[in-house]
């Protein structure tokens, strides 16, 4: 009996510590309201684009040559473009080809860079110093100059504008990711896992990336505003996508020679990048809040 209360007690202690570190991330992000109405936006976003085919009024892709340029209306309520099809459903379907990109290309760049800065970052050494130089060489660019160049080279596409993004943002993570690793892996209870016999596949696994993803989770949400920021530049210069998927950039793109006569066409889709991108970085702002240790106990 005396040997199982001590542990029943730790569990106890454990599950509570746990809730309690539950309610104040909660707290600290909820605190602000901006937070909140980033967080509406962003869900909002994702149904429009999960329920693009319900809501969409029109098929983005109909044509109706003789009804092209046409004002707000009834039937069309943010009109039609030149070549007749329905601005509003352009949009919502605009949704999902943004969400997407944005979702992949943050997945796979932060997936190679992260581990690049982990391997760079543990061993050290002549790893190091060849990881962390080839990334120095591809962060001389920025990010959308390395995209545009990377893109142009490849041709338009959706695999192309992904490679292309994905490679222009590696760098950024495996940066941030090297940095914590460095620090993280002078700790003491890296040195006891060491010395109790842990390899070092478990030790990164299992006692360092967890304690570097804080600062990395803020970063993949506020890259995901950046790269649909960046999907929609290259599609404006007419080396994203092909021009049969309706997406935000292209749009803008194509309703700038009408701005005078029908603005909705380049209004429309550029204030729902503004949206999304607003979104993303309100709400990075506020896991940076939630998850930064130096706020804990204070707020």
């Amino acid at each position: 009996m005396s040997t199982e209360a001590p542990l029943f007690t730790d569990n106890i202690y454990e599950s509570q510590h746990r809730t309690s570190e539950l309610r104040r991330f909660l707290r600290v992000f909820l605190n602000r309201k901006i937070v909140i109405v980033g967080l509406v936006i962003i869900l909002l976003f994702i149904l429009t684009a999960v329920f693009s085919p319900l809501i969409a009024p029109y098929n983005p892709n109909d044509q109706d040559v003789m009804n092209s340029l046409r004002q707000p209306n009834r039937d069309n309520l943010l009109g039609t473009d030149s070549l007749g099809r329905d601005v509003l459903s352009r949009v919502i379907y605009g949704s999902q080809t943004s969400l997407l990109i944005g979702v992949i290309v943050v997945g796979i760049s932060a997936l190679f860079g992260m581990t690049l800065g982990l391997i760079a970052g543990y061993f050290g050494g002549w790893l190091y110093t060849v990881i962390m130089r080839v990334i120095d060489a591809f962060m001389a660019f920025p990010m959308l100059v390395l995209a545009l160049l990377i893109a142009s080279l490849l041709g338009p596409g959706l695999n192309n504008i992904v490679i292309a993004l994905s490679v222009g943002l590696v760098p950024i993570y495996a940066r941030l990711m090297c940095g914590q690793v460095i620090t993280v892996r002078e700790n003491d209870y890296i040195t006891a896992a060491h010395s109790l016999g842990s390899g070092n596949t478990r030790i990164m696994l299992s006692h360092i990336v967890p304690n570097c993803l804080p600062p990395l989770i803020v970063l993949i949400t506020m890259m995901l505003g950046s790269v649909i920021l960046a999907e929609a530049g290259l599609s404006f210069l007419g080396i994203g996508i092909s021009a049969s998927t309706p997406t935000w950039g292209s749009m803008v793109n194509d309703g700038r020679r009408y701005l005078l006569e029908l603005p909705t066409l380049s209004f429309a889709p550029g204030l729902a990048i503004m949206l999304v991108v607003f979104g993303f970085n309100m709400v990075g702002d506020g896991l940076r809040d939630a998850l930064d240790p130096r706020l804990r106990g204070l707020i």
